[in-house]
């Protein structure tokens, strides 16, 4: 028999349970890597946070998932051979870009993902973890033959162009040198990340209602 007090407890538990089953029916899996899952709100603060960038004029869930599965399977491998434990003060700076990539709209995003002070660091910490792999694994620049500078130079024109005149080779090498080497780096980073694809248990869920 239900008295006064036990239906006042009944409510409240109501009530405290609500939150949470209101989070989970918003929220949903959109994929699982290696089993870990991931959720349609960590790809909305991602985005949200500029972890991620959407190129223009695509599904911004569907490109974000798939860039979420690529910076999960960098964490996995980070987690089997850790790089040193970054320093706090080195996770600072790239908290305070995250925050300021979402602007104005950080509480909003915060509340509607179910975003913490906490997981922000936890991100930010994540983020120099993997750039310290990465370092540790290809350095921090990619050696570049005379030949694939010049080759920059040539396919990219119209970033060596001033005034409408394009600036010639020789004043323009160090910074097509630095851009052939970033491009070079970027092209290996793709091809370790195609690698881990390969070799990992990933399934993306189709959206309720997709073919």
């Amino acid at each position: 028999m239900f008295t006064p007090r036990c239906l006042g407890v009944s409510v409240a538990v109501i009530l405290w349970l609500s939150p949470a089953s209101a989070q989970q029916l918003i929220d949903r899996v959109v994929a699982r890597v290696d089993g870990y899952p991931l959720t349609l709100t960590d790809v909305q603060a991602a985005i949200g946070l500029g972890l991620i960038q959407v190129p223009a004029g695509s599904d911004p869930i569907a490109s974000g998932t798939q860039q979420m599965i690529n910076r999960q399977l960098e964490l996995l491998e980070v987690q089997r051979f850790p790089p040193p434990e970054p320093d706090p003060a080195s996770v600072m700076p790239e908290i305070a870009r995250l925050k300021m990539n979402a602007g104005a709209r950080l509480p909003a995003l915060m509340q509607s993902t179910g975003l913490s002070e906490q997981r922000i660091a936890d991100i930010a910490r994540d983020n120099v973890r993997i750039a310290g792999y990465l370092a540790q694994r290809l350095g921090t620049a990619v050696q570049v033959s005379d030949e694939e500078v010049a080759n920059y130079y040539r396919t990219h024109e119209a970033e060596f162009t001033r005034g409408g005149d394009t600036v010639p080779f020789e004043e323009a090498e160090p910074i097509a040198r630095q851009r052939a080497s970033d491009e070079r780096r970027r092209a290996t980073v793709d091809q370790w990340i195609r690698d881990l694809r390969s070799r990992a248990d990933v399934s993306i869920n189709q959206p309720p209602g997709a073919n």
